[in-house]
């Protein structure tokens, strides 16, 4: 069933005004992005910096209003929803920042940061708010003793965890995660994910995941779509994009996912030139200015978003004559028997067991 549909969004942003303060010039951020996230479900939102990924997880949650398209959140569509309803809509979808010590306030303790939320929106009575937020601190893996700390005495995973919790307060139906991991240790992300994975399992969450990590994106999302310049270029099942990328965009991006074998046989695609800018997009196709299989047509018609009958959907006009993909990346993707053994004297091990006085609880999160 689909929790939330987004049909043909678009923002652009004034970059130059005249002197008479009309707009002159515009950011085409985001321009006619559609797609469907299921209930309990995963899409991620993958593409290079700059292509209007965050842009788009910020439209869904109207924190900055659209000049056009529609998102519809369980059936309501959330233009029409006037300051009230609109606040009643927060409880049902939350947001996760990238950066987890600048979204938490250094002034306010953990407690009062998670009992903000409970108390803005009357969710449980005062008397038992402690226990809630003790309860979401042992539901994201932290000791309730540290209710009383500041964000700046955790560390960064920490403070992701803590930053989890307080989405998870309002008791959220939808989670957007944006970039959510990337500016954590390596060694941190495998639990962060895991984290999200096993409460989105326990909680029957469902994510818009906001990613330019495809290594991350492989092991958390149920569905993937690639942007380019402010469009979706393609979009399908996560397995299925990974076996068989049919967009030239995405073939690029997963051959330059690492992988853990020296050995393996693969195609490298190392786009030329640098990414067009969103103020004057290219005409046509907008990645044709690095598409290593360009033709006259791409540079002057866009491609249309078709799908198939399985549900992969691709905006190229070449995509029935592109050569198979089986060695963008290679089947066998498991780690080589030596880092087979490292991988497994590192697992078991939490984040932040022996530093900072600060505790994990809960279940031992795997590696990835």
């Amino acid at each position: 069933m689909a929790l939330l549909e987004v049909e043909g969004l678009v923002k652009h942003f004034v970059a130059a005004r005249s002197v008479f303060g009309r707009p002159t010039a515009f950011i085409k951020a985001v321009d006619g992005v559609s797609f469907i996230v299921e209930a309990g479900k995963t899409l991620a939102l993958v593409g290079e910096s700059g292509c209007g990924k965050s842009t788009v997880s910020r439209l869904v949650l109207r924190l900055i209003e659209p000049d056009a398209g529609r998102v519809r959140f369980a059936g309501r569509d959330l233009g029409s929803l006037n300051a009230d309803k609109l606040r009643a809509f927060r409880r049902d979808a939350q947001i996760i920042f990238q950066d987890p010590y600048g979204s938490l306030n250094p002034r306010m303790t953990v407690s009062q940061i998670l009992t903000e939320p409970l108390a803005l929106h009357d969710l449980v009575p005062p008397q038992l708010r402690r226990w809630r937020v003790e309860e979401l601190l042992r539901l994201v893996g932290l000791e309730p003793r540290f209710a009383r700390r500041y964000p700046h005495e955790f560390s960064g995973g920490q403070r992701q965890r803590i930053a989890i919790a307080r989405a998870l307060a309002v008791e959220p139906k939808l989670i957007i995660c944006d970039e959510p991991v990337s500016a954590l240790d390596v060694s941190i992300r495998s639990q962060i994910l895991n984290l999200l994975r096993d409460l989105q399992n326990q909680l029957g969450l469902a994510y818009i995941f906001v990613s330019h990590d495809l290594a991350v994106v492989k092991h958390i999302a149920d569905r993937v779509a690639v942007m380019n310049l402010g469009t979706i270029v393609e979009t399908a099942e996560a397995q299925a994009l990974f076996a068989s990328p049919r967009h030239p965009y995405s073939r690029a991006l997963l051959s330059a996912i690492p992988v853990p074998k020296p050995r393996a046989k693969r195609s490298r695609i190392v786009l030329q030139g640098e990414m067009p800018s969103a103020l004057t997009p290219p005409s046509g196709c907008r990645f044709h200015t690095r598409c290593p299989y360009v033709i006259e047509r791409c540079r002057t018609e866009a491609p249309r978003l078709l799908a198939d009958g399985t549900g992969h959907a691709t905006a190229c006009h070449r995509t029935a004559e592109l050569p198979p993909a089986e060695t963008i990346v290679p089947a066998d993707g498991g780690f080589s028997p030596v880092l087979e053994k490292l991988v497994a004297a590192f697992k078991g091990g939490t984040e932040g067991a022996r530093g900072g006085g600060v505790d994990i609880v809960g279940t031992t999160p795997t590696a990835v």
